[in-house]
């Protein structure tokens, strides 16, 4: 769940430079926006793999008491 906090707190401080890009057309809060969402997608991928990891390990567990 760590995991997945950080990723709502990064989102969230992202929010101030989307406003700015969007907005009022800030050119480097662009680029800062840019690479927040490059880190948001690298952070997703991670927790998709831990979810599908811990899934898999659970299954095994299950399959392993019958």
């Amino acid at each position: 769940m760590d995991k997945f906090n950080k990723l709502k707190d990064l989102l969230s401080s992202l929010e101030e430079d989307a406003v700015k890009f969007y907005e009022k057309g800030n050119k480097a809060a662009g680029t800062r926006v840019r690479n927040g969402m490059q880190s948001i997608k690298m952070m997703a991928q991670d927790i998709r793999k831990e979810v599908q990891d811990m899934k898999t390990a659970e299954d095994a567990a299950e399959a392993e008491k019958e």
